[in-house]
């Protein structure tokens, strides 16, 4: 039977900000100062973070990108610090931080192109974390003048690269915050064959104005992918978290007809949920929150 919004596995999945603490404050205090939009790995007895920082538009926006590591899963010590000036990007976005089956780590890094609204995917590859090089960058989603390509979510199983992918139509300025998820498989993990869109939002609901999905896990043969979703272009960088499900990575459905997961506090934020598989059975969720002050910082929950 498919998935639906009643399925009690989804409880240990979603987040319950009561029961989260505060893993990166953000720097300053107030609108447009984030510290969030995670991506995680266990490895070798510890916890892998990515992380992007954001300052308000005008002041740099997103200006780094941190990579750090945890015994515990909620304290963490820094190892690199990726900026944008390194990456030759008006911004960056978030990352997606994969380890390899040979064992080397990549940094799938969402930059922004100066001086427009077109967004595209670059790598840095290494064999620890600490070590990524911005100079030995490439570009593995480019994009197209139409398209601007970012946040990807990138799983490896049964010897396939599976990836999700934010994408934004650039024909009009003022339209390019609507976004839709496009799916993708590799072989390698760096050259990518496009299969059309998986998640889209519904006209007229909570995420009509635009679905993206920030973290997939495999249930069996089914799909369960968890997205951000807005009503409308105001709720930009306010997105609530939703959940999707299907028998095909390339083909999700929205569950429900109201977010699955908010902020209680003005704009309603909670974004770009990661979820950790660790030993015994249990997960780590990873979301950026909106405060009350508006500034947004990273939560960690242990389930």
């Amino acid at each position: 039977m498919l998935i639906d919004e009643n399925d009690p596995r989804l409880a240990a999945l979603l987040p319950a900000p009561g029961r989260s603490v505060v893993a990166v404050a953000p720097a300053v205090a107030g609108d447009g100062h984030w510290a969030g939009a995670p991506s995680a790995v266990a490895a070798d007895g510890l916890i892998y973070l990515a992380y992007r920082l954001r300052r308000p538009l005008g002041q740099g926006r997103g200006h780094a990108i941190v990579v750090a590591r945890s015994v515990c899963g909620e304290v963490f010590e820094t190892v690199a610090t990726i900026t944008s000036e390194e990456m030759d990007t008006e911004s960056l976005e978030r990352p997606a931080l994969v380890r390899t089956p040979e064992g080397r780590w990549r940094l799938y890094l969402s930059c922004a192109t100066h001086g427009t609204k077109h967004w595209r995917v670059e790598v840095l590859e290494a064999d620890d974390p600490a070590t990524f090089d911005p100079r030995l960058r490439r570009t593995v989603l480019p994009g197209d003048p139409k398209t601007g390509v970012k946040d990807p979510v990138i799983l490896r199983r049964g010897g396939v690269w599976h990836l999700w992918a934010s994408c934004h139509p650039l024909a009009r300025p003022d339209e390019a915050d609507q976004m839709v998820t496009d799916y993708a498989t590799s072989a390698d993990g760096l050259k990518w064959t496009w299969h059309g869109t998986a998640l889209s939002g519904r006209p007229g609901g909570w995420d009509g104005r635009g679905a993206r999905v920030t973290a997939v896990r495999f249930v069996g043969e089914q799909v369960l992918a968890f997205y951000d979703g807005r009503a409308s272009a105001a709720e930009n960088y306010e997105e609530r978290t939703g959940v999707a499900a299907g028998s095909d990575p390339a083909e999700l459905a929205p569950l429900g007809a109201a977010p699955a997961a908010v902020s209680p506090h003005r704009g309603g934020g909670l974004r770009y949920l990661d979820i950790v598989e660790l030993p015994a059975d249990r997960v780590r969720l990873y979301y950026e929150y909106t405060r009350d002050d508006g500034a947004h910082e990273l939560r960690t929950e242990l389930r």
